[in-house]
């Protein structure tokens, strides 16, 4: 499959599962707004609904307290007017259904004290007469309710002018109000723990739950107390809930799951389309490993059989020079091929993790100038110089010597392989140690390598793209060789280098202390 139509489906996909996370956080935030509209909608019902019960309780109070003393009151009038009538003797009579019978003076006291009148009672005057019995009655009725509404009259005069002159600690019952408070939460469908306090209007203090916190106070719900007295004399309860939050995403939890299950289906589907990419990276350094490899393994055998090609034609002088020449030949396209071929094998020995260490204590400076002097005919040949430096005091290591060998080895003939043509080259050795590791660094003036290029070159199989060029021989197995020995020594490789420039390696191993 082509880079753009994987590219393509990826854009496609990863925009869907954005578009369906957006969508489901969009639904939840929609929810959780409309579920804080409800709460504040039914906390500042329930808080209304509590004041008004505390204004009726009040006038209630008021109510029973002002008919007490009017019923006692009239209790002492009732004995008063008994002695009256009693005494007194005037024309014109009634009688009730009794047959008791009521003098002028007495009809008079009832007609002005209409609590006196008796359920039932029959005017002498009224000659029998249904309509003027209604019209007495209807009287009656008028003077009854006048009566009572002065009364009440009386009594919201009080409260209005003495209840609202006393302190809100004295108006108010507080644990009657946290019991109508809880109360109407409950009604409104609100059963979670509240704080609440009562205050003045110009915000000084009342009073305070007794398992009051600050918890939640960021949200509180205020409610005016007493709100028809004049201002200064109104009253303010306020209530917040510690849990509110909890009590508003609860209805959105079960979102979270799909929100769950969305963001590990988009996880798995990026880690699928990097593996598809990384997949179609391998195949692609496969074959270019196929390509050189092919390449590479095609010169010598090409080498070996244009040799035995001459030893086999008759028509050629076998003199002992020649043959000594095409048996120099065999031999040591024989050993390139050998080498190659282990090459591979070692790396794909180390992948199965069945490599097998012969570590000993060796010293790095001495290894250090025994590989530059191995080398020195081949630098020299282009013109450059190798150069050592040796500062390290404790330059002891434990390491497999065949296998370190191999890496400066490695690192030193890729120095040579990637110069400047037209330029000579220079490689500069150094070793150092502090208290801790042990370092070598490998510094050449070659090509360099270019930034993009740099976190890539300790991978398996890659090689710098130059074109459609062999002059550089191998299998990218090198650097990939090397990183993998120094991580088995436990130690440390990095890489600098500036294009057109030079590279340079810096190798750490842990130092070996002397008891």
């Amino acid at each position: 499959m082509k880079k753009k139509t994987i590219w393509t489906i990826a854009t496609i996909m990863g925009l869907s599962f954005l578009a369906l996370l957006f969508l489901q956080v969009s639904y939840i935030e929609e929810m959780v707004r409309m579920k804080k509209e409800q709460f504040d909608e039914s906390v500042y019902r329930a808080l209304y609904q509590a004041s008004r019960n505390l204004e009726l309780n009040e006038t209630l109070r008021y109510l029973e307290k002002d008919i007490n003393a009017k019923e006692n009151k009239k209790g002492k009038d009732i004995n008063v007017d008994d002695g009256m009538m009693a005494t007194q003797t005037h024309q014109g009579t009634a009688a009730d259904t009794n047959g008791k019978m009521y003098s002028t003076f007495e009809l008079k006291a009832m007609k002005t004290k209409p609590s006196l009148t008796p359920k039932a009672m029959i005017l002498k005057s009224d000659n029998g007469s249904i309509s003027q019995t209604k019209k007495s009655m209807q009287e009656m009725v008028r003077n009854r309710y006048i009566y009572q509404k002065s009364m009440l009259d009386e009594v919201v005069y009080n409260i209005l002018y003495s209840a609202s002159n006393k302190p809100l600690k004295d108006r108010i019952n507080f644990k009657m109000l946290d019991q109508d408070l809880k109360a109407e939460m409950m009604n409104n469908g609100i059963n979670i723990p509240y704080h609440f306090t009562v205050s003045t209007q110009d915000g000084r203090e009342v009073y305070r739950c007794p398992d009051y916190s600050d918890e939640g106070e960021e949200n509180t719900y205020a409610q005016v107390l007493f709100r028809n007295d004049p201002q200064t004399k109104m009253g303010v309860v306020k209530v917040h809930f510690p849990d509110m939050n909890s009590y508003i995403f609860s209805s959105v939890r079960f979102m979270v799951p799909s929100i769950a299950f969305t963001l590990i289906l988009l996880v798995t589907f990026i880690f699928t389309i990097v593996i598809i990419f990384r997949q179609k990276r391998y195949s692609e350094i496969k074959n270019d490993f196929i390509n050189n490899m092919t390449h590479e393994l095609k010169t010598p055998i090409a080498s070996i059989s244009l040799a035995a090609q001459m030893l086999n034609d008759d028509s050629v002088k076998k003199s002992e020079a020649m043959l000594k020449h095409l048996s120099g030949i065999v031999t040591d396209e024989s050993k390139r091929l050998r080498f190659l071929v282990e090459k591979v094998l070692q790396m794909s020995m180390f992948d199965r993790k069945k490599a097998v260490f012969k570590k000993k204590k060796l010293d790095l400076n001495e290894m250090v100038e025994n590989v530059a002097n191995s080398f020195t005919l081949r630098v020299e040949h282009t013109g450059g110089k190798i150069y050592t430096s040796i500062e390290a005091i404790d330059s002891a290591m434990y390491v497999d010597e065949v296998h370190f060998q191999n890496v400066i080895n490695n690192l030193i003939d890729n120095a040579v392989k990637y110069r400047k043509q037209d330029k000579p080259l220079d490689i500069y050795l150094r070793t150092w140690n502090d208290n801790e590791f042990l370092y070598l660094s490998i510094k050449d003036t070659g090509i360099g390598i270019k930034k993009e290029n740099l976190k890539k070159v300790f991978e398996k199989f890659y090689r710098v793209h130059t074109g459609n060029r062999h002059d550089v021989k191998g299998f990218g197995l090198g650097l990939a060789y090397v990183k993998k020995i120094i991580n088995l020594h436990n130690g440390e490789i990095h890489v600098d280098s500036e294009y057109g420039v030079g590279t340079k390696f810096i190798i750490k191993l842990p130092v070996i202390k002397e008891d």
